[in-house]
């Protein structure tokens, strides 16, 4: 089994309501080998929501309590990113879960980058929040964006 962010397996649960589908992630759910997760929703944020980034650091970073996750007015939404990222991770072991594909840029999710807290649109080195947290747990984390990556990963599927 695969976790893969719900997102990109077109379940509209992004901040905006919306989802940004991906063919092989798709694939993957539709085989039964993939588990949607939002931790965003999983953390007990509405959708649609207000965007929120991490200010002050990197998913590890807001895990150690050394940065937080807030919305553009200010809001401090840390609680419900942990708690969604543990739910994930919780999710994870109980399907026995050793690699993720996950929606970059996202301060849940992201893998390489995530934006840096200004709200204009700059990025900065790091993962979001629950890519971390899996990280950390010996999970495979990959994005999206990561096609040569991801094509292994589903040829590795057709195989098994």
């Amino acid at each position: 089994m695969i976790l893969v962010s719900a997102c990109l397996a077109g379940c509209n649960c992004r901040y905006d309501a919306g989802s940004t589908p991906h063919p092989a992630v798709l694939s993957m759910a539709r085989s039964g080998a993939a588990v949607p997760v939002c931790p965003e929703q999983l953390g007990g944020l509405e959708t649609p929501r207000a965007p929120a980034e991490i200010r002050g650091g990197q998913g590890g970073d807001v895990l150690a309590g050394r940065a937080q996750v807030v919305t553009e007015d200010g809001t401090d939404v840390t609680a419900h990113f942990i708690h969604g990222a543990r739910e994930c991770l919780r999710l994870a072991q109980l399907f026995r879960v050793s690699r993720a594909v996950v929606k970059s840029r996202s301060p849940s999710c992201a893998v390489h980058e995530i934006y840096d807290g200004t709200f204009t649109g700059s990025c900065r080195p790091g993962p979001g929040v629950t890519t971390a947290l899996l990280q950390q747990h010996g999970v495979e984390v990959i994005e999206e964006t990561d096609q040569g990556v991801l094509a292994r990963l589903l040829l590795s599927l057709q195989t098994v």
